[in-house]
C-alpha cells in the first residue's frame, strides 16, 4: 500500500527520518549564527524583539486536538499581533538550515515543507523574517506572545488549524539544543514551531544572538 504521494510506508518513514536528521543539524549551524540573516552595517530600533512574556498566561491550558492529516498550509494568522501572511513552501539552504523566505518579501512567512504540516502530528514548522536593513518584518513582535494565545494557520484543505501556544523562549546561539527547540514536545501530538531571530545584533558577527521559538499544539479546528 502507498501513500498520497506514492511512496510505500517504509520509504517514507525512511525520507523523513533523513530529513529531520538533516533539518536538525542545519538548525544547529543556524543556532551556531552561521546563516539567516544579511549582513548589514545599520539595523532598524527592534523593540518588541527583546520582550519575552510580559504575562504568565493561564495556568491551566486546552486539551490537546486529535491531529489532522497533511495539507499545504497557505495563511498564517495571529490575531493579537494583527499578522495575516502568507505561506510559502521552503527548503534547506545550502547549509542545511531552513531557508526563509527572501528579504524582499518581509510579510511572507516559510514553511518547512519536507517537515510536518502544520495540524498533522508531529511539529511544524513556520520561519519568518524580525526585520529587514529598513523595517520591521512579520514576526517582529513574535517574542511577546503568551501562554494561552492563538495562532491559526488556514490549510489547503479548507480546515483552519487553531493552535494554542504554550511556550516562547528565547535560545542563546550560543550552545543551541535544535533537538529540544524544534523537536516534538509530546509524542502524539499536532505542534506548531514559529521561528525567528531574536536577542540583541551583534554587529560585528552581522547576525542576532539568540533565536526566538514560539511553540504551540492544536486544540481546535475551524473552516
Amino acid at each position: 500500500m502507498s501513500d498520497d504521494h506514492g511512496r510505500t510506508p517504509g520509504t517514507g518513514r525512511l525520507i523523513t527520518a533523513l530529513a529531520w536528521a538533516l533539518l536538525l543539524f542545519g538548525l544547529w549551524l543556524w543556532g551556531r549564527g552561521v546563516s539567516d540573516v544579511r549582513p548589514s552595517t545599520e539595523r532598524p530600533a527592534t523593540g518588541d524583539v527583546f520582550a519575552l512574556g510580559r504575562a504568565a498566561g493561564p495556568a491551566v491550558l486546552p486539551h490537546a486536538a486529535t491531529p489532522l492529516g497533511a495539507a499545504v498550509p497557505q495563511r498564517v494568522d495571529i490575531p493579537r499581533l494583527g499578522v495575516q501572511a502568507p505561506v510559502v513552501d521552503r527548503g534547506l539552504d545550502a547549509r542545511g538550515a531552513v531557508d526563509p523566505p527572501p528579504y524582499d518579501q518581509p510579510g511572507v512567512v516559510g514553511w518547512y515543507g519536507a517537515g510536518t504540516a502544520p495540524g498533522a502530528a508531529g511539529a511544524a514548522l513556520l520561519v519568518g523574517h524580525v526585520d529587514t536593513t529598513t523595517r520591521p518584518a512579520v514576526f517582529y513582535q513574535l517574542s511577546t506572545l503568551v501562554r494561552g494565545e492563538t495562532v491559526r494557520v488556514v490549510r489547503s484543505d479548507g480546515k483552519v488549524a487553531v493552535f494554542t501556544v504554550d511556550d516562547v523562549s528565547v535560545l542563546p546561539r550560543e550552545g543551541f539544543d535544535a533537538r529540544r527547540a524544534y523537536g516534538p514536545h509530546e509524542p502524539g501530538r499536532a505542534e506548531l514551531r514559529l521561528i525567528t531571530c531574536g536577542g540583541t545584533f551583534d554587529r560585528a558577527g552581522h547576525s542576532y544572538t539568540a533565536n526566538v521559538v514560539v511553540s504551540a499544539y492544536l486544540t481546535g479546528t475551524g473552516r
